[in-house]
């Protein structure tokens, strides 16, 4: 007799190909024969409040794991809601692979339940989009948005499952079962004369200066900074925040930028973030490199910087990386007076930060809060730090240091802090996970703390509640006047106590000598922590000018 298999079946049974482990997932009609199917697998359900948690979860496990986070959602408002987390993903080149529900194929153009252009919808925000039509390809199909995710430019890919392609059986013979190495891409790497030639342009200068893309926001990524700096004596830094040169984990960047003779953008697009090459010194005589996966963006850096552009090569950021560091091989320039120079105004800090309190009494200045936070931080190497939001959590970038940290990133959005912690803590079984966010941001995701309980992952959240837009708020001061705010103004709010009721832990802060007991506790506490910090309403920190830094 000729075994069958469910569409539901193949697409189970192919992640586990994959190596997947774990789905973060909200469950719904389209995709219950999924859950059905997932229970003969070893695949690990992890199921939230809301479908954008389940992808932020899945963004934070690509990028920390550097493997494709899987999130899978239901059809129609499902996916709606998922898509929206996408344009985060995607801003910060992480790989992974949405899954969502879909009307079935018979029910399309009639009015069917919950019909939706899931594909077209999802487009304009992933690396690719499509919708699955036969059964027996789904594994094939599945491999393909692996492969597409992990390519290049790492980032969203979305696959739309109609529902009866899930529910039809079909024999087994038939199926196109992908193979472990169909989910892995082939690496396009730097041919040894682009890399010699990029390197005689690098040892030509005075003053190179590497920007790396935010794929390279991660721990390897800023160890092969580090490597790329010992062998061509060439510092460099990444790029991964929507304030560009202004980006407050950079210090004085851009004094720095405004100082460098030449410019080596590995795997980093030239877009607003580098004002699309006017950056400050900029002129005739500072020349740029150019070494990135995609074609269209060599060739709009082509367009936009003319003859300033000495070289550009096609290739993806790691193996381009690791052939300047071969090719290299000790002749290159030590420069260590430049480097020093770049070291202090990256790592510097203003040294009356050391004192800054607040003037406000029951309230913390933020610098104040991330001076507690920072030896908790700085105690274990595999700490991960995650900070997101306006205001507050540029402070927290500013002054607080760890190799496995998550941003908001390039796109801007905010939000995603609280799903990114679950998803460290599930990567991340031992080491401290800490999230730094606002009150406002805090509003996007506080339900996903009962999920944190439900599934014992502990972490702990840092708020900082100004009660207000912050960033907003200061963006009206700036361009409208003193007077112009509006829409800005929040409640006060306990969010300790939120935490409380859905079964975590909870601590309320009013005075700087308070911070550390509350930090130890909600370490001890073992649950899902909020520490409620009452803060003064800052702006966050400007370092863009040539300041001294201690």
């Amino acid at each position: 007799m000729t075994s069958t298999l469910r569409g539901a079946d193949i697409v189970m049974r192919s992640l586990e190909t994959a190596g997947c482990t774990r789905i973060f997932t909200l469950s719904g009609n389209h995709i219950m024969s999924l859950f059905d199917a997932a229970l003969e697998t070893s695949l690990d359900l992890i199921h939230v409040r809301q479908e954008a948690a389940a992808v932020h979860m899945a963004d934070a496990w690509g990028r920390l794991t550097g493997r494709p986070g899987v999130a899978m959602v239901t059809g129609g408002p499902g996916h709606a809601n998922a898509v929206a987390a996408l344009f985060t993903a995607r801003g910060q080149e992480s790989p992974l692979v949405l899954l969502s529900g879909h009307t079935a194929t018979g029910e399309l153009g009639r009015g069917g339940f919950q019909e939706l252009r899931q594909a077209e919808m999802a487009a304009p925000v992933a690396k690719a989009s499509w919708t699955a039509h036969a059964t027996e390809t789904l594994g094939a199909e599945l491999a393909r948005a692996f492969r597409i995710a992990s390519s290049g430019r790492p980032g969203p890919v979305h696959l739309s499952l109609p529902s009866d392609v899930l529910d039809r059986a079909v024999a087994s013979g038939t199926i196109a079962w992908p193979a472990r190495a169909d989910f892995v891409p082939a690496p396009v790497d730097l041919a040894d004369p682009a890399a010699d030639a990029a390197l005689a342009l690098i040892a030509a200068a005075e003053r190179p200066l590497l920007i790396a893309g935010p794929q390279l926001a991660t721990s390897a990524g800023h160890a092969l900074l580090e490597r790329i700096e010992a062998a061509t004596g060439m510092p460099g830094a990444v790029s991964e925040s929507p304030r560009g040169i202004a980006d407050a984990t950079l210090g004085a960047f851009s004094a720095l930028v405004a100082r460098a003779d030449m410019i080596v953008l590995l795997g980093k697009a030239l877009d607003f973030t580098l004002k699309f090459g006017a950056l400050p010194g900029d002129g005739a005589g500072r020349r740029w490199v150019m070494l990135d996966p995609e074609g269209p963006i060599l060739d709009r850096a082509a367009r936009e910087l003319g003859p300033r552009l000495a070289f550009a090569c096609l290739a993806d950021a790691y193996p381009a990386g690791e052939a300047l560091i071969r090719r290299a091989a000790g002749a290159a320039r030590a420069r260590p007076e430049w480097r020093a120079e770049a070291a202090r105004r990256l790592r510097g800090r203003p040294a009356a930060w050391e004192s800054l309190a607040a003037a406000t009494a029951g309230k913390l200045h933020p610098v104040e809060v991330f001076r507690a936070l920072r030896p908790y931080v700085a105690a274990d190497p595999e700490t991960v730090l995650i900070c997101d939001g306006g205001e507050f959590a540029q402070w927290g970038q500013s002054v607080l240091a760890a190799p496995r940290r998550l941003i908001n990133g390039v796109g801007g959005s905010i939000g995603a802090s609280l799903p990114f912690a679950l998803a460290a803590r599930v990567a991340e079984a031992r080491a401290p996970v800490f999230a730094v966010l606002g009150d406002g941001t805090f509003g996007f995701h506080m339900a996903e703390f009962e999920t944190a309980v439900r599934r014992d992952l502990p972490f702990v959240a840092v708020v900082g509640t100004d009660a207000r837009w912050n960033a907003e708020y200061n963006l009206q001061l700036r361009d409208y006047g003193a007077n112009r705010a509006r829409g800005c103004e929040l409640a006060p709010t306990r969010y300790d106590l939120v935490v409380t009721a859905l079964g975590g832990h909870g601590e309320l802060v009013e005075r700087a000598a308070d911070l550390p007991g509350a930090i130890e506790r909600a370490l001890a506490s073992g649950k899902p922590a909020c520490i409620n910090v009452m803060i003064e309403s800052i702006a966050a920190p400007n370092l863009r000018g040539d300041e001294v830094l201690g």
